[in-house]
């Protein structure tokens, strides 16, 4: 295999982008041992999207992590029934419990009105 389409077939197994709309149902804060400031929200989402020519309903829950300053001007504004745009990557988090969820780490938020 050449090696541009090596690099081409790995960044296509790299890919680690999500975009989501959806209403915020909660939000808290905290800070990292190591200091840095953390908003995580709940971000609940509804759609239908057609599959197989059939429409489907969507329905999702995720916990959203915002990290570091870049956020603090918008933090006060997110709250339970704010609709956002969050745009991020998908990571895996292990809870206190054990148990491994699915969080998605926002690059940007946005509000909307």
């Amino acid at each position: 295999m050449q090696k541009k389409a090596l690099k081409k077939t790995l960044n296509n197994f790299l890919n680690n982008h999500l975009v989501l709309s959806g209403t915020i149902t909660r939000t808290r804060r905290l800070d990292s041992p190591s200091g840095i400031a953390h908003v995580v929200i709940t971000v609940e989402h509804k759609s239908q999207r057609q599959e197989v020519e059939m429409l489907r309903n969507v329905y999702c829950l995720i916990q959203v992590i915002l990290s570091g300053p870049r956020f603090n001007s918008v933090a006060n504004k997110l709250q339970a029934g704010v609709q956002v745009d969050v745009e991020g990557f998908l990571s895996l988090q292990q809870g206190r419990n054990g148990q491994n969820r699915l969080v998605l780490h926002a690059e940007n938020v946005e509000l909307k009105t």
